[in-house]
């Protein structure tokens, strides 16, 4: 049977959802588990409305974050785009740092994945390198043309500014 968040997911525009998600905090733990779960079409849903509806270093998000990474790499390009964005606005500790960055490299250099996903999984990895300036060698070997020529030229203009 179809939970009342489930029903707002699929029949609601997503003003409508922000405006339920923020009159209904009961449900926050609701969307992170369905967030992470493999229940099409609510779970990519409810990762994408949480994006929308956390704030940076959202507590309701934290207590998550090892379960959300340890369920990134079994989800369709779609949904792991939604997971990683997620993650772009928490603060991770250097072991879970580590492992979505390693993840996102393995993101980024499969060109045959979606350009959104992989222009994600780049926003993270230049989100670590400029904390650990060590890495911006490797920055510049994944900014590599054979990494670039899969996308667009706007995504590639927006890659190349990253790097700037």
């Amino acid at each position: 049977m179809e939970t009342k968040l489930e029903y707002v997911l699929t029949h609601s525009h997503k003003a409508e959802m922000i405006s339920y998600m923020n009159s209904h905090p009961e449900f926050y733990d609701e969307a992170i588990h369905l967030a992470i779960a493999d229940k099409q079409p609510y779970s990519w849903r409810a990762a994408w409305l949480l994006w929308s509806c956390i704030e940076q270093n959202d507590p309701r998000v934290q207590n998550h974050i090892q379960r959300i990474l340890d369920n990134i790499s079994n989800k369709p390009d779609g949904h792991q785009r939604e997971l990683i964005k997620i993650l772009l606005e928490m603060d991770l500790n250097e072991e879970q740092e580590g492992y979505l960055y390693d993840l996102c490299v393995s993101l980024w250099k499969q060109t045959e994945k979606k350009p959104s996903v992989r222009f994600t999984a780049f926003k993270y990895i230049r989100k670590i390198a400029h904390k650990y300036p060590e890495l911006n060698n490797e920055l510049v070997l994944l900014a590599q043309e054979k990494y670039l020529e899969s996308l667009s030229p706007t995504a590639k203009k927006s890659i190349l500014k990253l790097l700037n």
